[in-house]
């Protein structure tokens, strides 16, 4: 199947609105021809500068506008975040994620601190990603030069679903820090959230605007989103996994090369509902047992998960897809 960027949104609405087990079973017989069906990558996130965000994402422990049990931390020295990553990696993780509750990268001496921290991760045989809001195409630049792999900037939603989530930042200015990070040949990390309130159509967009993208990302996360106590969304009922399972095997058939990575939410997931999204075409996970601010599963249950199902860990610097 070669890959395409002309997709529809009358396709995605027929994929969608396809019986479960025949959109899984098309979704999976894509991902058994492109992937490792048995190989699930572990990625690990690492919060390395916690709260105190300006901008006002309503579904954001970290958003100085809300009272949250989030309180401002400074930034993690260097030695603390690489016994982290060393840790994570013993555990099995090859991808390690350092986000940073800013609006944007500044050129500052924690900036600096950033570069350091990616070459002394890179340095351990592992990829590296960063989350750290907008940037600029020398910061991207320099970041690449100091070993970093990937940079995850989400587009959240729907651009019409977008504004009523965040005003702080247009949904045009994070199409643009994604432009940035393909300039400088970064690995594009780039997703959504699900339950925030948006109906169907606006999580077939954004995947529309994903896979119009060329080319695709190469790392998709799917989030389910963790209602906040304090937050606007915090009283936002739960996503069905089945919505879940439907627009993971979306992803995968429109997406077909792309790394899907189940995301926050994982935890109140069981191993047969887990079980369905590697069916479904997700093929990485985060470990750890916090992702940002929420709580995460436990790392002895993803070991008892990954050996209940037959699942290996994918290697760093693995290529995505087998053709």
């Amino acid at each position: 199947m070669s890959t395409r960027y002309d997709w529809t949104i009358e396709e995605l609405k027929e994929l969608y609105a396809m019986p479960l087990l025949k959109l899984i079973a098309k979704a999976n017989l894509l991902h058994n021809q492109l992937h490792e069906p048995a190989e699930v990558q572990v990625c690990s996130l690492i919060s390395i500068k916690t709260g105190g965000c300006p901008e006002d994402c309503k579904y954001c422990a970290q958003s100085s506008r809300y009272q949250t049990s989030v309180s401002v931390q400074p930034m993690m020295q260097y030695e603390a975040v690489l016994n982290e990553a060393k840790k994570a990696a013993e555990r099995g993780a090859t991808r390690v994620c350092l986000g940073a509750a800013w609006r944007e990268v500044r050129d500052s001496k924690q900036f600096e601190e950033v570069l350091q921290m990616v070459k002394g991760i890179t340095d351990l045989g592992v990829e590296v990603c960063c989350t750290l809001g907008r940037l600029k195409e020398r910061q991207a630049e320099r970041l690449k030069e100091a070993g970093l792999y990937a940079y995850n900037h989400n587009l959240d939603s729907s651009e019409r679903f977008y504004k009523t989530i965040i005003t702080t930042r247009t949904y045009q200015d994070r199409l643009n820090t994604l432009d940035i990070v393909e300039k400088a040949n970064l690995s594009v990390c780039c997703g959504g959230i699900l339950g925030m309130g948006e109906d169907p159509i606006d999580r077939l967009e954004l995947l529309l605007m994903l896979c119009r993208r060329n080319p695709h990302p190469e790392s998709v996360p799917i989030n389910r989103l963790s209602p906040i106590p304090g937050t606007p969304l915090e009283d936002q009922p739960k996503v069905s996994i089945w919505e879940m399972i439907r627009v993971i095997a979306v992803a995968r058939i429109v997406l077909p090369e792309a790394m899907v990575r189940l995301s926050a939410g994982r935890i109140e997931m069981s191993y047969e509902q887990q079980a369905l999204c590697f069916l479904a075409g997700a093929n990485s996970i985060f470990a750890g047992e916090k992702l940002l601010t929420v709580a995460n599963t436990p790392i002895d249950r993803d070991e008892e998960m990954f050996q209940l199902l037959g699942l290996k860990k994918r290697s760093a610097f693995a290529k995505g897809c087998l053709k």
